[in-house]
């Protein structure tokens, strides 16, 4: 019934577009210009009716013939065969791959085409006028339909697919589904239309022909993993429903089978044999176990236990979850010489269910495991030794005895002795024999409560295996310390004290420590009696006492403290004391009891320095008196005073270096040759070889003048003058160069000989034969600032004589 509605609808619409577009009545260009001359005179416009005589075209793809193909005719009612109409083709492939005769309206197709690459193709039509080249009719659309032909095979997406299943699926499992696709049109004929099949993989797996749906043919017994695990199917897809003549595609299916626990583990053997020292600590393994198990996998783990045998609470079994083996070791001590072989009784199974309830899933098997014997060293009976000692006990008091043997089968004698890095002080030994622990020296339980020494024990026959042992003394309390004031107390009573007035409460200490605990008894000794009308001590039973005065006002200035001795015991057996003394001051107190002043001897009493302020200010004394030693010692250095004292031009300072010329040895400060020889000092180049060289030479000063002149006022000869001049010029250039050496130096010239009339070349012994301490030296004074201290100095000591 839809069919034939649609060809119904398909009809009506050809026979409508036929009446509106494709049929055309006759007129033209002619009958246009008659229409338009029409309406111009108001007559109505009547437009005859026109049409093409065709729709659309169809024609086959894949055309292989030499010549174009006749596809259909164009033709319009306009045309009168007359040679006026002319054919214009446009759209798409138009003068390509469509033409049309300009003539006639034969449409031809010019090559093959192919369908899967264009189905149809839109072109436009129109007739014009030859002559004029105006249209005659609009332009009008059609379509030529390319119908196809099975000319594509099936193709699938993937060449090789892979895909897995359950092994043990029953018949009928879905594997996979695998699809694949026809280029040609599925909506005309029968060519692309799939069929599938299974060309290789028969007879484990088969292929659904509408579908591809590959699916299990066997049943779980013959999909076993185990024995066959990967499959490869060939499967083929053939249009044309699979008749004859349809065209084919294939692909490989990779099918693999995945494990499950179908197989449960199974050990190799039903017995296991092995050994181990009876020294083996716990927890060290001793051997492994090992089962199959032919799943792989999760499916393949496996779970130990010991199930039974004598051995089951020496050993334990536990599983190496990266190789699944069983894994034995030691759960308590061993001993060969109590028990020398074990049985176990030991199973495997899968911590996961079999897929076969039915099967057997636990694995049984037996282990012998021997025990070696070793040379062991000596055991004590105990792990730890606790014993207790009486203080003050004699060297040589026995505290206990520890025992070791041999556990052996020779049960080889054992030597005692004590490891002397826990008994440096030497306190304890210990019997080699019979391990009988003594006392070397005297125990004190006030200095250590407790001594922690460790016992060895060596067998005679094998020194290297020897064992210890921490032997742990307590130290008991003997009452041997007599009990004494808790503290130092300041104890005051005021002048306007009453009579019953508590002054103090004291407390005692002790370093004993008794089981019951302290208990203090306290009383005036006897030498406190003839302070018993001031002062009372009242025990108050409760380990503290309580002083009291028995009279009104204390008087400061008549007594300014007193001195109780008081007596402290304790309880305990025998029975210790000691005697404190109590120092009271007497002290002046305001309204509320307050003490205000007392005396400087209570003060000084009670404010006694320490033994440690004694010593610092000992040392402070000490550094004093070192420092002033010192300070004496600095001044007693004399310290040599300046020759200039004046600051004003310090490059007229005279620094003393003390340090003295080398005498007539020296040789090196002045050229002797130029002594020897006074004709060379006509050459102005000649320097001195200790000094830089001079550019500028000033006249010598008159103090020199007057110090190189000849005795008696006597012209000097020629040779003198040349002597003179040299001096003069050596002088100056020394004064006059900053970086001449700041010392004197003695040259011997060796050119006076015998009879000279300079004598000497001193200024003090050439200038005057007169006795110095007549001469006049007040002119010093005009020389300069440099010889200013001198004119001070001789200066001063004639105006000393002459006063």
């Amino acid at each position: 019934m839809r069919t034939y509605l649609a060809l119904l609808l398909w009809a009506a619409a050809t026979l409508g577009v036929d009446g509106m577009v494709f049929f055309q009545g006759s007129g033209g260009v002619a009958g246009k210009e008659m229409d338009r001359h029409k309406s111009k005179h108001g007559v109505p416009l009547r437009r005859a009716k026109r049409g093409w005589m065709w729709n659309q075209f169809f024609l086959q793809e894949e055309y292989t013939g030499s010549e174009n193909l006749y596809i259909g005719k164009l033709h319009s009612d306009m045309d009168k065969e007359d040679g006026i109409v002319r054919y214009v083709l446009n759209g798409e492939g138009a003068g390509t791959i469509f033409i049309i005769n300009e003539h006639t309206g034969d449409l031809h197709v010019t090559r093959s085409l192919d369908r899967e690459s264009k189905a149809s193709y839109i072109l436009r039509a129109q007739a014009v006028n030859r002559k004029t080249g105006y249209p005659l009719e609009p332009e009008t659309e059609f379509i030529v339909k390319v119908h196809d032909i099975n000319d594509n095979e099936p193709k699938f997406p993937q060449e090789v697919y892979y895909a897995t299943v359950p092994e043990r699926s029953n018949a009928g499992t879905s594997v996979t589904q695998v699809i694949a696709e026809d280029a040609d049109d599925s909506m005309f004929g029968m060519a692309a239309r799939l069929a599938y099949s299974i060309s290789q993989g028969h007879p484990y797996f088969s292929v659904e022909p509408a579908t591809g749906i590959i699916r299990t043919a066997l049943g779980p017994s013959d999909m076993d993993r185990e024995q066959r695990e990967h499959y490869q199917v060939v499967i083929e897809a053939k249009d044309m429903g699979g008749s004859r003549g349809g065209l084919t595609g294939s692909t490989i299916v990779n099918i693999t089978l995945t494990d499950v626990n179908d197989n449960p583990p199974r050990f190799l053997t039903s017995d296991f044999s092995f050994s181990t020292p009876e020294t083996t600590e716990m927890g060290t393994p001793i051997g492994r176990v090992k089962a199959f198990d032919r799943d792989i996998g999760v499916n393949a783990e496996m779970d130990f236990s010991i199930i039974g045998g004598d051995g089951q609470d020496m050993f334990d079994i536990t599983t190496d979850r990266i190789t699944q083996e069983g894994v034995l070791s030691v759960k308590k001590p061993l001993d060969f010489e109590r028990k020398k072989s074990y049985d176990l009784k030991i199973q495997v199974q899968n911590p996961r269910p079999l897929v076969d309830l039915q099967m057997q899933a636990v694995s049984k098997a037996t282990v012998r495991i021997s025990v070696e014997d070793v040379d062991e060293p000596p055991v004590f009976e105990r792990f730890t030794y606790i014993m207790e000692m009486k203080e003050n006990s004699a060297a040589g008091s026995t505290v206990g005895s520890v025992s070791a043997m041999d556990p052996d089968i020779r049960h080889d004698p054992v030597r005692y002795s004590i490891d002397r890095h826990t008994d440096p002080d030497r306190v304890f030994n210990v019997h080699g024999g019979n391990g009988s622990i003594y006392l070397l020296k005297s125990l004190d339980r006030e200095k250590a409560a407790w001594h922690n020494i460790s016992v060895v024990a060596t067998e005679f026959n094998n020194r290297e295996q020897k064992s210890s042992v921490p032997v742990f003394i307590r130290v008991l309390d003997v009452n041997d310390n007599a009990p004494t004031l808790a503290s130092f107390y300041e104890t005051f009573v005021c002048e306007n004290a009453k009579s019953g007035q508590k002054i103090q409460t004291i407390t005692a200490v002790d370093e004993d420590d008794p089981a019951g605990g302290h208990r203090f008894f306290f009383k005036l000794a006897p030498e406190s009696l003839e302070f018993r009308p001031n002062f009372t001590l009242k025990d108050n039973q409760d380990s503290t006492a309580s002083i009291f005065t028995r009279r009104t006002g204390y008087g400061r200035l008549q007594q300014s403290s007193f001195h109780l001795a008081v007596v402290i015991s304790d309880g305990d057996y025998p029975m210790q004391s000691s005697t404190s003394t109590l120092t009271v001051r007497v002290c002046t107190c305001d309204r509320d009891g307050n003490m205000e002043m007392c005396n400087a001897e209570a003060q000084s009493g009670v404010a006694g320095l320490s033994t440690g302020a004694l010593v610092a200010i000992l040392l402070c004394v000490i550094i004093l008196l070192l420092i002033v030693v010192l300070f004496a010692a600095l001044k007693r250095q004399k310290k040599k005073e300046p020759l200039i004292i004046s600051k004003e031009d310090v490059r007229d300072n005279v620094v003393s270096y003390n340090d003295e010329g080398g005498g007539e040895e020296d040789t090196q400060a002045f050229d002797i040759g130029a002594l020897r020889h006074p004709e060379t000092m006509e050459e102005a180049a000649k320097q001195r070889r200790d000094i830089m060289p001079s550019e500028t030479l000033f006249p010598p000063p008159p103090l020199l003048r007057r110090s190189v002149a000849a005795p008696g006022g006597m012209p000097p000869s020629r040779d003198n003058a040349d002597v003179r001049d040299f001096i003069n010029q050596r002088v100056l250039e020394n004064d006059l160069n900053p970086t001449a050496p700041p010392y004197d130096s003695l040259a011997t010239y060796a050119y006076e000989g015998n009879g000279s009339v300079a004598e000497s070349l001193s200024s003090l012994g050439s200038a005057s034969t007169e006795d110095p301490g007549e001469q006049d030296y007040n002119y010093l004074s005009e020389w300069g600032p440099r010889f200013r201290k001198l004119a001070d100095m001789y200066g001063g000591e004639d105006s000393d004589r002459d006063s």
